[in-house]
């Protein structure tokens, strides 16, 4: 077995450790992936404080691009050499879900612990997020995998993996914005940034971004944010009823895993408007609401994990706006460290003040 360098949880709430491990090679439907870079999601800063419990040790990161450096005997449509994105979007492809197109609520289970990392005395390491690219190399089923062209940069094409795609993918997949339609986005941070890129990509009307930070109310501007708000001020969701005439938004989308952001959310909303969630709080949290409201309003609640993605959709899709223009990716790169800084790039996400930090490999 191949030995790999990772950065591997052995304690919720301590820092990760930088060390060797065992690295399965890829079986029929698997491939190998030598990653180039890997961004840090608050997801993975979630599972190793412990939010979601899981077991441990564990490898974490999920948000990742590389090259392919083996296949499984059963893989046709990649070959090694080939740029790709490595996500945690791992589809059976024959459960009633993957049938209908919906890969990202595949019902088949997945042992977490049962995957292709171990340490080096043998024992097992959780795959975390199905996915475990806080490291040189990452072992996936191939439903995982997505080509994307070698001209794009490996750290900026890493993003599309999660924050992008749970963004952009959260308006145009789950909530289906129409043009002309008043968006409200809590939270400014990397899945926020491209809520908003989305709501301006579906032609949002008004685009009112709330935030505890003057510098993220000013970032989310850059990205197509019409205005600003902060979230401290007193009752926010009278000053979105003025702006927009009096109805509220038709769409509020909570970007943050926030109850405090949950639990004034549907304020906002306009008769027949939509709460669409998400940012994930820890396991058992939990937020109130008035389902009167919501029905004499006929409001609805919705929740979207991966933006509804569909890779081999919604991939090419972004590429292209990318290239054109029309969506950032390189804007949201806010620093890059090397795989030894990681607990320093984790520390520099916790502090609120990046878009997205990203490791790097040699």
């Amino acid at each position: 077995m191949p030995i790999i360098r990772a950065a591997v949880c052995h304690e919720f709430g301590k820092p990760l450790i930088v060390e060797n491990i065992l690295l399965n090679k890829p079986k029929h439907d698997e491939i190998e992936v030598t990653l180039k870079a890997c961004a840090i999601c608050h997801s993975d800063i979630s599972y190793m404080a412990g939010d979601w419990g899981g077991h441990l040790p564990a490898v974490y990161g999920h948000e990742a691009a590389g090259v392919v450096t083996a296949i499984g005997s059963s893989i046709k449509k990649y070959s090694i050499g080939d740029t790709v994105l490595a996500t945690l979007i791992r589809a059976c492809g024959d459960c009633i879900s993957c049938r209908n197109g919906k890969p990202t609520s595949c019902e088949t289970r997945y042992d977490l612990v049962s995957g292709p990392l171990q340490t080096i005395d043998g024992k097992p390491i959780e795959q975390g997020l199905a996915t475990g690219a806080f490291a040189e190399k990452a072992v996936l089923h191939e439903s995982q995998i997505q080509a994307i062209p070698e001209s794009i940069s490996m750290t900026s094409a890493s993003l599309l993996a999660c924050g992008v795609i749970t963004g952009v993918g959260a308006v145009t997949n789950t909530a289906k914005v129409l043009p002309g339609s008043n968006v409200v986005v809590i939270g400014a941070g990397g899945v926020g940034l491209n809520a908003i890129q989305g709501a301006a990509l579906a032609g949002a009307s008004k685009i009112i971004v709330i935030d505890l930070s003057e510098e993220k109310l000013t970032d989310a501007k850059e990205f197509g944010a019409t205005d600003g708000i902060l979230a401290s001020v007193e009752k926010p969701y009278r000053i979105v009823k003025k702006m927009t005439e009096g109805r509220g938004a038709d769409y509020v989308f909570v970007t943050v895993g926030s109850i405090f952001a949950y639990e004034g959310a549907s304020r906002f909303l306009s008769v027949g408007g939509s709460l669409v969630m998400v940012g994930m709080p820890p396991s058992g949290a939990k937020f109130n609401i008035e389902p009167v409201i919501l029905a004499t309003g006929s409001q609805s609640l919705l929740g979207s994990y991966m933006g509804g993605t569909v890779l081999k959709k919604d991939i090419p899709y972004m590429i292209d706006l990318y290239q054109q223009g029309r969506l950032k990716l390189d804007e949201l790169v806010t620093r890059k460290y090397s795989l030894d800084e990681i607990n320093e790039a984790i520390e520099d996400v916790k502090s609120g003040k990046s878009r997205r930090n990203v490791i790097v490999f040699d």
